[in-house]
């Protein structure tokens, strides 16, 4: 490897040496900086570890951008990405990481390598709770001196436990034994490593339900995902690497957009073109300003079961105290206003005695309106206010404040992916994959 210093300078940052080199990437430490490097794509393009290998003119431009778009939108999502910011139309600046020697796949639908490991799963079988899973990454077929049968083999793991078992990536869990048994310590770099496996898995399925959204809302499907790991210079595990056309499978018309176009043997024209059409597709991935207004009658009114239902996402609400009954006028005024301003945001009316304000409101705008009928416990017949509603008063009524929340959320998740991940994956906290034979 030359470790030369390179002249290429990025926009903002002199490099310094070549550090690693890749088949499709550069990385240089960035000069007078121990704690940053800068990334650098290449047009090469790759399949079969290797084996298939051509150069797009720009592809490294087109993976750049999208890599630097599913980054930002990651990072405003609170997630921890190694990421600074792009620096020229093939490079980003990036946290220096000593990276871990796992691929995690995450998996919504059955496609490639997995359905080779499970004949009996159908192409596109539909995963309701994500799947995800581990592969050692290797080179030359060698794990630090043991010879292997395949690179990248499948890594199957119990966390705590003392051993851990490849199998080949390509061939049926069911007709195959671990070809491989390793103790945990011909692994895993410190005794302590095995416990970021949990943290992996829940950053990793957190980042494939941030994308799910991001991508169904610009009309695809994302299929399954593949991410990296590493430690930054102060010990903090961060996404690392890169994620571009080359780490995701996404479908879109009933046809794949990504790289799988060029292991399929497509034309180079065709996929030069996919990888332009999802740069561009990433450019519009952000989230949007939302938010759930809390309306109250009363400063009587309590807020503290909305605020600890909505927990880390506290910051979405905004708390409005307006009696509508007694002060229509400017009931009317304070909600034309805030819709203006916010267009995009989700009414809760606590409302204490006569409940008609939440059918008011919800005939007064184009916001949903959600009501909670405060003093329902007490004194029951206040519901029928809200519930029956006249014509054009699409009002809903939801009892519990925390279910409140959550429908508010869920309306909400629709246009965020952000939001999406959150009532997502409470939602596959809860739910089993049925194997169908």
């Amino acid at each position: 490897m030359d470790t030369k210093p390179a002249e290429r300078l990025t926009a903002n940052y002199s490099l310094g040496a070549l550090i690693a080199e890749g088949k499709t990437k550069k990385i240089h430490q960035i000069a007078g900086r121990s704690d940053l490097v800068a990334l650098i794509s290449k047009d090469d393009i790759t399949a079969g570890d290797g084996a298939k290998h051509d150069v797009i003119p720009n592809k490294g431009r087109h993976a750049t951008t999208t890599t630097c778009n599913v980054f930002r939108l990651l990072k405003a999502c609170g997630l921890p990405v190694a990421f600074e910011e792009q620096d020229s139309p093939t490079s980003f600046i990036t946290p220096k990481c000593s990276m871990l020697p796992y691929e995690v796949v995450v998996r919504r639908e059955a496609h490639g390598s997995y359905l080779k490991r499970n004949p009996h799963f159908s192409k596109g079988q539909l995963f309701p709770r994500l799947i995800v899973e581990f592969f050692l990454k290797t080179n030359n077929r060698n794990w630090k001196g043991k010879s292997l049968i395949c690179d990248d083999p499948l890594l199957i793991y119990t966390d705590g436990a003392s051993q851990i078992h490849l199998f080949h990536p390509a061939k049926s869990m069911q007709e195959q034994e671990p070809f491989l048994i390793l103790s945990a310590s011909e692994v895993f770099a410190t005794g302590e490593e095995w416990k970021v496996f949990p943290e992996m898995r829940r950053i990793a399925r957190h980042v494939f339900l941030v994308l799910e959204k991001a991508w169904q809302l610009e009309g695809g499907t994302l299929a399954d995902l593949k991410v990296e790991f590493g430690f930054n210079t102060k010990g903090r595990l961060l996404l690392a690497d890169v994620i571009d056309n080359d780490s995701w499978r996404v479908i879109e018309s009933g046809s794949y957009i990504d790289k799988q176009v060029y292991r399929d043997g497509g034309a180079l024209d065709e996929v030069a073109e996919k990888y332009r059409f999802v740069a561009d597709v990433t450019n519009r991935f952000r989230l949007p300003r939302q938010q759930i207004i809390l309306w109250l009658g009363s400063e009587n009114d309590r807020t503290d079961a909305f605020l600890e239902a909505l927990g880390g996402l506290a910051d979405l609400m905004t708390v409005v105290t307006c009696s509508v009954h007694k002060e229509p006028v400017a009931a009317a005024s304070t909600l034309h206003r805030m819709a203006q301003e916010v267009p995009d945001s989700v009414i809760i009316a606590n409302i204490g005695r006569s409940n008609g304000a939440g059918p008011t409101l919800s005939a007064m705008s184009a916001i949903p309106v959600i009501t909670v009928p405060a003093s329902f416990e007490e004194f029951p017949d206040d519901v029928w206010s809200s519930l029956r509603a006249p014509s054009n008063v699409p009002v809903m009524t939801v009892l519990e404040p925390a279910n409140a929340v959550l429908a508010a959320l869920q309306i909400l998740s629709s246009r965020n992916a952000s939001l999406y991940a959150y009532v997502r994956g409470a939602i596959e906290d809860r739910t089993v994959n049925t194997i169908q034979i």
